[in-house]
């Protein structure tokens, strides 16, 4: 049985998710072969994930295609109410409320964990380091995963280091798609966004520092330029540094 705050939130959640259908039509395309071919049939999925639209829609992309999916969020802060309840309305399990604490986020994590996934989709590594936590008496042999953020890929190649990882994990991260697209213009633009909505100043003529010149510091700096601001990008990578440098802005210590 889902988790959430409020089943009475469902529609809102729905008509989000629907809504969000017509801005991503690669994964409506890919989606459709996977339905067609039931590509996930009798396997479970887990995924411990920003709760919103957009992975709710991949959720139900795995679903149709024949999987038992079980969603939770990684971060309690991104979960949106409406969204996790539209979800379960849906079919999907779903264990997530927004702003819950420590020890109710781990327990989310753990009712994931206790429908024994076959497949794991994590963002941070926190899925995983649950699953890695349990006594090997109530561990299951999972088939793989995937990783999708920085912080999760440092923590899986530590653990593959050190050979205590148990099994394949796709390092999504890396991706060229994912730091072109989803880094440096999605980062670069809802980092300003939020700027935007907390404090309702104008960016024009504003001084912007942005720590680090990797894929969201180039979206980030890209997109503050754009507004107007005057740009300082601080840099300790020297190639880095220049190619800021050529860019356009100014380059400092911090």
């Amino acid at each position: 049985m889902s988790i959430i705050k409020d089943a009475n939130l469902a529609a809102s959640g729905r008509q989000k998710i629907e809504w969000v259908k017509s801005f991503m039509p690669t994964l409506t395309t890919i989606g459709q072969d996977h339905i067609k071919n039931q590509t996930f049939a009798g396997l479970k999925i887990g995924m411990s994930i920003h709760l919103e639209a957009k992975t709710a829609y991949l959720a139900l992309i795995l679903k149709e295609a024949g999987a038992k999916v079980y969603a939770t969020g990684c971060n309690p802060l991104s979960t949106q109410d409406d969204v996790a309840a539209g979800l379960a309305s849906l079919g999907v399990e779903v264990y997530a409320i927004h702003g819950v604490l420590e020890e109710e986020y781990r327990d989310h994590l753990n009712q994931v964990l206790n429908n024994k996934p076959d497949l794991i989709i994590d963002d941070g590594g926190d899925l995983l380091e649950a699953y890695l936590n349990l006594p090997d008496s109530q561990k299951w042999p999972l088939i793989g995963g995937c990783e999708e953020t920085t912080t999760g890929v440092l923590r899986l190649k530590q653990l593959a280091k050190s050979n205590r990882l148990p099994f394949p994990m796709m390092n999504v991260n890396d991706a060229r798609c994912k730091h072109l697209f989803d880094n440096r213009y999605g980062t670069g633009q809802s980092v300003l966004d939020a700027i935007l909505h907390t404090t309702n100043v104008l960016v024009a003529g504003k001084t912007v520092v942005v720590a680090g010149y990797g894929w969201c510091g180039r979206g980030i700096a890209m997109r503050a330029h754009g507004m107007g601001a005057r740009v300082i990008v601080t840099e300790v990578d020297p190639v880095k540094a220049i190619e800021a440098n050529l860019d356009g802005f100014e380059v400092m210590q911090m």
